[in-house]
């Protein structure tokens, strides 16, 4: 993969389809944006496109496969693997509900009959479940023959667990990979990872030392085909050590709540420790179409420290509020905050510039999501209308409006930063730190004769490249 800065956005945020997006980032990005993660655009039955029917086909409102090759000819490409879930209208699903024991696709769903001894779980075991729901995993499918019986449904009714152990879900899964491997993928994000191993009398998440044999079959199958892989976790930093010491790249998830903490507080050393133990390995972000990481934190700030961060973020941040964060808004994900970063930093620009500036100089290759490109506020009218607390950071943004927002200096000064970290070849050395005052921040990289040094001052929200 490239050393080069990561754009993620839906295929229809930047304009109104993949057409609208290319002409879009090679018109006004393209010395800023060396990669695109393009976020699900097969055709899908929720979650906004991570409740796939399928991967054969791209969503007809986004364009086709043309459109991806095009794409893909000049930016390397990261598509995601929804490997946990498929839609529950999927033709695979559909056909288990009204054939049952005679489809050919029955070995693709967890029945609860096959996989607990009793058929359903025991408390004890529901209890040791790692899951978003206050009750056992699973919704009651009901077949054609008018029998009905519990299936593993781990998120929303329209994700319909996969089961990885049988042939049938082996064969899924590498049918799958190569698919998107010769379609246009560099990258394949493996989307909820850490769910799609299953033991009775386990969490059920990130079950070792079974998960590794499963992304040793994924990375064996995409580098088959000339790409890598990328697994999804959302869960305690150890896991990302883990997969970096087996040579896998892992997303930095902690970054954006431990420098928030150390903008609102003043205080860099939580930052600083991180940066000495974090992998190298990794793509950082600050904020991505999911809100800002709060589990991923933990350890690495006191739970007092993380308290405080999340209290001071509602109270300084620009028109974000607990309510956001509730049932009222479809939402109670308690491992994440819903807000766009730039309004975390009260839509401040020069706490925001600090912030991408670091971001830029940590270790690792930098993702930056689409509305952050555009230091986009809070989108609190698309989160009125929709009573989704997570669309107040998934703005849509028309080619016109993009045209005004690039004009912002806030937007001009992150733009130049970015073709900065494209475009310096220390960035393809070595990271350092230098000691420093707790309101102080000195990243550098070097290689060989080259050097560049970022002087963060987090009292003063300022910093000075070097």
């Amino acid at each position: 993969m490239l050393n080069k800065i990561m754009l993620i956005t839906y295929p229809d945020s930047m304009g109104h389809d993949l057409k609208d997006l290319h002409h879009i980032l090679n018109l006004y990005f393209k010395d800023a944006v060396k990669m695109v993660h393009i976020l699900p655009f097969f055709p899908s039955s929720g979650d906004r496109g991570f409740a796939p029917l399928g991967y054969e086909k791209v969503s007809e409102e986004f364009g086709d496969w043309e459109d991806i090759r095009m794409l893909s000819e000049e930016y390397p490409l990261m598509f995601d693997y929804m490997i946990n879930h498929i839609s529950a209208h999927s033709p695979y699903y559909q056909d288990f509900l009204e054939k049952k024991d005679q489809s050919p696709y029955r070995g693709l769903f967890i029945r609860y009959k096959d996989f607990w001894e009793n058929g359903m779980p025991t408390q004890a075991e529901t209890d040791a479940i790692y899951k978003r729901k206050p009750r056992a995993p699973y919704v009651m499918a009901e077949f054609g023959n008018q029998t009905q019986e519990a299936v593993w449904c781990t998120f929303g009714e329209e994700q319909i667990d996969l089961n990885m152990e049988t042939e049938e879900g082996k064969r899924f899964l590498e049918e799958n990979l190569r698919w998107l491997a010769r379609h246009g993928a560099s990258l394949i994000r493996l989307d909820a990872f850490a769910y799609a191993v299953k033991r009775p009398g386990t969490s059920c998440f990130f079950v070792e030392p079974d998960i590794w044999e499963l992304l040793g079959r994924c990375a064996k199958i995409a580098a088959e085909e000339g790409a890598q892989i990328l697994p999804e976790i959302h869960e305690h930093f150890s896991i990302q050590q883990k997969l970096a010491c087996r040579d896998y790249y892992v997303y930095d998830f902690a970054l954006p709540m431990l420098l928030l903490h150390a903008i609102y507080f003043k205080n860099s050393e939580y930052l600083k420790h991180w940066f000495e133990i974090c992998p190298r390995k990794q793509f950082t972000t600050l904020d991505t179409h999911d809100g800002i990481g709060v589990v991923d934190v933990r350890g690495l700030l006191p739970d007092e420290e993380i308290e405080a961060a999340k209290e001071h973020l509602f109270e300084y941040g620009a028109n974000v509020k607990r309510v956001y964060n509730t049932e009222k808004y479809n939402n109670l994900d308690i491992y994440q905050i819903n807000c766009t970063y730039y309004s975390a930093l009260g839509d401040d620009d020069n706490a925001y510039l600090l912030a991408r500036a670091i971001q830029f100089f940590a270790p690792g290759t930098p993702q930056v999501y689409y509305v952050g490109l555009l230091a986009g506020k809070n989108d609190i009218s698309l989160l009125e209308e929709t009573k989704e607390g997570r669309n107040i950071n998934r703005h849509y943004y028309t080619e016109e409006e993009i045209g005004r927002e690039v004009e912002r200096p806030v937007v001009k000064q992150l733009l130049e930063l970015m073709k900065l970290r494209n475009t310096h070849p220390a960035f393809d050395g070595e990271f350092y730190m230098l000691p420093c005052e707790k309101e102080q921040l000195i990243l550098g990289w070097k290689n060989g004769d080259s050097r560049i040094e970022l002087h963060g001052d987090l009292g003063k929200k300022s910093f000075e490249i070097i």
